[in-house]
């Protein structure tokens, strides 16, 4: 691997246990300013005081928080947006470049595609170009690779959420991010078919923070390398401590007792 890419790697994916935990905060442009994004310099100091390894935003949004003070966290400039005004809000279109990331420092880009929307090959040839222009700078590339279309009737299924990874990996993405296929044996299945990270997305608003803690557990015992979750973070009433304690189910093997015990210390 080039060094570059090593170096940038290691900002994200911690260098002892080859795992991960990133918050994505790039929902402004999909839904608007939801509540956990007002405030984005305090929503990031949060997550970067709970041990995050690193943010995911767009890429006027360094400019407002990144970073000067507080924790160090890495950061993961997204490449691509649509937002739910449009009549084709899964057509995601490229609307920065792997250089725009360089200039702001940025460890990792991340572009996203859903496979079986009627705009996929055009999803699937900008995931190409990224890749290989990112190879070109040492530059790691996260796919969000999710599949939503006519064709596809349950997007956690696991073949198809084993597809999905595939793709990724093929396309030369250095970590795959996906939906979590709701158990064990089956996520299990969907790790041995990728030959580099893959992390699980955390999908619509979890109202209870056990369920979320078992399945982050549950995808590190099938063998996945950490986390990619959003608004179930960010829009938590303590997103700090929730970090702190989903971080040690990753990076230090705590189970969901001990983390929820962790989490409950605090009431």
């Amino acid at each position: 691997m080039l060094l570059g890419k090593a170096v940038r790697l290691e900002r994200i994916l911690d260098r002892n246990t080859h795992r991960t935990v990133i918050v994505p905060l790039d929902h402004g442009i999909s839904v608007g300013p939801i509540y956990g994004l007002v405030d984005f310099k305090g929503t990031v100091n949060q997550v970067a005081e709970g041990g995050a390894n690193a943010v995911l935003m767009h890429k006027g949004l360094p400019r407002c928080t990144h970073r000067g003070y507080g924790k160090d966290v890495g950061l993961v400039i997204h490449l691509s947006a649509s937002t739910s005004l449009s009549p084709k809000p899964n057509a995601k279109a490229l609307v920065a470049t792997v250089e725009d990331a360089l200039r702001l420092g940025a460890d990792a880009v991340s572009v996203h595609v859903n496979l079986g929307d009627e705009t996929e090959g055009r999803m699937l040839a900008d995931l190409g170009y990224v890749t290989s222009k990112a190879a070109d700078w040492g530059m790691p590339v996260l796919a969000m690779m999710y599949a939503r279309g006519p064709k596809v009737a349950d997007e956690y299924a696991p073949e198809v959420v084993r597809h999905c990874a595939r793709v990724g990996q093929e396309l030369g993405a250095d970590v795959i991010k996906v939906a979590y296929t709701g158990d064990v044996e089956s996520f299990s299945r969907v790790v041995e078919a990728c030959c580099v990270p893959v992390v699980i997305a955390g999908g619509p608003k979890i109202d209870n923070t056990e369920s979320l803690v078992r399945m982050v557990y549950d995808s590190i015992t099938a063998g996945g390398s950490g986390l990619s979750i959003g608004r179930n973070i960010f829009q938590a009433e303590n997103p700090a401590r929730l970090v702190k304690a989903l971080s040690k189910v990753v990076h230090h093997d705590w189970d969901v007792h001990q983390a929820m015990r962790f989490l409950r210390d605090e009431e």
